[in-house]
C-alpha cells in the first residue's frame, strides 16, 4: 500500500519551490493512533507530507530522470497540532539540488500559522538502480504524480 499525504500541488517552479495542500480529515485512520480521544495529525507523517513534497519538487526538477529517496531528515521541529479539519500548507524549497543528492528546506502552515519545518536531505538514484514491483515507476508512480496535475 502506498501513503500520499498530498492531496494537490498548487504551485511547483523547477529547481526552485512547490507547495502543496494536506487536508486533514477524521476519516484517515491514523488521526485516530496517537490518541484515540483527541486525533491528531502525527508530527511524524507530517514530515512525510514535507518529505513528499520536497521529492517531488526534487523529482520535477531532474525531469523524473531519477528516483528520490528521503536519506535524512537532518533538522524538524513543530510548535503546534494538526487535526481533523485543518488543511496544512506544504511548502519546500531546493537548498541544494545535485545529480547525486539534494537538500531541502520544508515548512507546515495552518492558517497562515507555520506549525513545523524540517531540512530534509535526499539521494537521487538512477531509475535502473532502483526496485520496480509495481509496474510503473517505484517512486514517480502514476498515483503519486497524480497530485502534480494541478500545477503542471
Amino acid at each position: 500500500m502506498r501513503w500520499i499525504f498530498i492531496d494537490k500541488f498548487v504551485e511547483i517552479q523547477k529547481n526552485s519551490y512547490a507547495k502543496a495542500i494536506k487536508n486533514v480529515t477524521l476519516g484517515e485512520d491514523h488521526i485516530h493512533d496517537q490518541y484515540p480521544v483527541y486525533p491528531i495529525m502525527p508530527h511524524s507523517l507530517i514530515i512525510e507530507a514535507m518529505a513528499q513534497t520536497g521529492g517531488i519538487l526534487a523529482g520535477y526538477s531532474l525531469d523524473f530522470k531519477k528516483n528520490i529517496f528521503l536519506a535524512k531528515i537532518e533538522q524538524a521541529s513543530f510548535s503546534d497540532l494538526a487535526r481533523p479539519g485543518d488543511q496544512i500548507i506544504l511548502e519546500s524549497w531546493i537548498e541544494d539540488l545535485r545529480d547525486e543528492g539534494c537538500k531541502v528546506t520544508a515548512s507546515a502552515s495552518i492558517g497562515g500559522v507555520r506549525i513545523g519545518e524540517a531540512v530534509l536531505m535526499f539521494v537521487c538514484m538512477n531509475t535502473d538502480k532502483t526496485p520496480d514491483s509495481h509496474g510503473d515507476d517505484f517512486i514517480f508512480s502514476r498515483e503519486l504524480l497524480s497530485v502534480l496535475n494541478v500545477a503542471v
